[in-house]
C-alpha cells in the first residue's frame, strides 16, 4: 500500500478557512470608520497570513492556505468580483439551524464572464511568496454551481438558462487558467449548493427544475469547468451542509448525488462531511471509482475544539474501506473553522490542536 501522497490532496488535509484573528476583526472595524487605510488594512491582513502559514506547517500539514483572512464570507467575495455581479444586502440572510445568516448575498447585474483584473490573482501570488516553497499553497473558491442558488441569476438577463450555463462554464475555465498562470497547483471548489440537493426540501432553490434535471445540471456544470484543465492542477470539491457560527443549514446524506456526481464528476478529490449524524453513513461511497478522485472524510468537526476519540476516528476510516480502498483515503475537519469572518465557536488554540490531532492520527493510520 502506497502510505504516502505526493500529490494533493494529503492524508491529513484540511478545508480552507481559519479563524480570524483579533487583530483582523479589528482593522477591518477600523477601515470601515476611515481609522486606518486599505493599504494599512491589507498589510495587517498579510502580517497574520504570515503567521497562520508558520502555524499551519508547524502542525504538520503538507497544504497550507491563507485561511481566507482577506474574505468576509468563503463564495461572496470571489463572486461579486466577476464581471456582470455585484454584492448587494438582500431584505433576510439564509436560514441556519437556529439563525439568520449574516444579510449579503451576490445577484447578476449583467452578462457573467471572467474578471482578469479579478483581485484574488493577486492575492494568490503574495500568498504563494508567503509560502515560499515550504508546503503546497492551497486556493478556495466557491463551486461555479454556487451561482444557480435561488435569486442569483436575473431572468431578464438570462432567460435561458442554457445560455447563463454556458457563460458560468467560461467564467470558470478562464478563472482556472488565470489561478494556474498565477502558480496554483491545488485549487479547491466549495459546494454547498451540490450538497443540497440531498436534502429532503432542497435549499436556496426557484429554478422550477426537478432533482434529477438539476443533479444532471451540476455535474454538467463541473465537468464542463474541469475540462481540459492542466494535468498537474489538482482540483477538488468540498460538499457542505453549512457551516455559520457553528450552525448547519441542513441535512441529509449523499445518496442521491452519489449515482451521478461521485461516479462521474472529474474531479481529483472530494471533501465531504462525515462528522454528525446528519451525515448519513459511507454506503453512497461505493458509487467512487476505485483509483479514481481521493475521498477526504471530515470526520472532525470545526464547529467545536473538542477532540474526537482516536479509536473512533479509526474505526471510522475501517468502516469507509468497505466502499474505498484506505489508500485512496484521507482525513480533514468536515468544514472550515470561519466559512465567514464570524467564525465558529471554539479558540484559535483549539483550532491549532485539533490540527495537529488530524495529522497525527493519519500518521498513525497510514504510516
Amino acid at each position: 500500500m502506497n502510505k504516502t501522497i505526493v500529490r494533493a490532496p494529503f492524508r491529513a488535509d484540511h478545508v480552507g478557512s481559519l479563524l480570524r484573528p483579533e487583530r483582523i476583526h479589528t482593522a477591518r472595524k477600523d477601515f470601515q470608520s476611515d481609522k486606518i487605510t486599505a493599504q494599512e488594512l491589507h498589510q495587517i491582513e498579510t502580517e497574520e497570513i504570515k503567521r497562520i502559514v508558520d502555524k499551519q506547517i508547524k502542525v504538520g500539514l503538507q497544504a497550507v492556505t491563507d485561511g481566507e483572512f482577506r474574505r468576509r464570507f468563503w463564495h461572496t467575495d470571489f463572486l461579486e468580483h466577476l464581471n456582470g455581479v455585484e454584492g448587494y444586502v438582500p431584505d433576510y440572510g439564509f436560514a441556519f439551524k437556529g439563525e439568520e445568516t449574516e444579510r449579503y448575498d451576490v445577484r447578476v447585474t449583467g452578462k457573467v464572464s471572467f474578471n482578469p483584473n479579478h483581485p484574488h490573482i493577486k492575492d494568490f501570488i503574495e500568498f504563494k511568496e508567503v509560502v515560499g516553497g515550504r508546503a503546497v499553497a492551497k486556493l478556495t473558491i466557491p463551486s461555479p454551481n454556487q451561482m444557480f442558488n435561488a435569486g442569483i441569476r436575473n431572468v431578464d438577463i438570462y432567460p435561458d438558462i442554457e445560455e447563463y450555463t454556458k457563460d458560468i462554464i467560461q467564467t470558470y475555465r478562464e478563472a482556472i487558467k488565470a489561478f494556474y498562470e498565477a502558480g496554483c497547483r491545488y485549487l479547491q471548489l466549495d459546494d454547498v449548493y451540490i450538497a443540497g440537493l440531498n436534502a429532503s426540501e432542497i435549499p436556496f432553490n426557484d429554478s422550477g427544475y426537478s432533482r434529477e434535471e438539476l443533479i444532471d445540471l451540476a455535474l454538467r456544470v463541473a465537468n464542463g469547468v474541469l475540462e481540459d484543465k492542466p494535468e498537474d492542477l489538482i482540483i477538488t470539491t468540498h460538499l457542505c451542509r453549512g457551516n455559520y457560527r457553528s450552525k448547519w443549514a441542513f441535512e441529509g446524506s449523499y445518496a442521491q448525488i452519489a449515482p451521478t456526481l461521485f461516479a462521474k464528476e472529474k474531479v481529483n478529490g472530494f471533501f465531504l462531511e462525515y462528522d454528525d449524524d446528519r451525515s448519513g453513513d459511507f454506503g453512497p461511497l461505493e458509487y467512487i471509482p476505485t483509483g479514481g478522485p481521493q475521498v477526504v472524510l471530515g470526520v472532525f468537526t470545526s464547529k467545536h475544539g473538542q477532540l474526537e476519540d482516536k479509536e473512533t476516528i479509526k474505526a471510522r476510516v475501517e468502516e469507509a474501506t468497505k466502499y474505498v480502498p484506505l489508500e485512496q483515503l484521507c482525513i480533514s475537519p468536515q468544514c472550515g473553522f470561519a466559512s465567514t469572518h464570524h467564525g465558529n465557536t471554539l479558540t484559535e488554540d483549539e483550532q491549532w490542536t485539533k490540527l495537529k490531532y488530524i495529522v497525527d492520527i493519519s500518521k498513525e493510520i497510514w504510516g
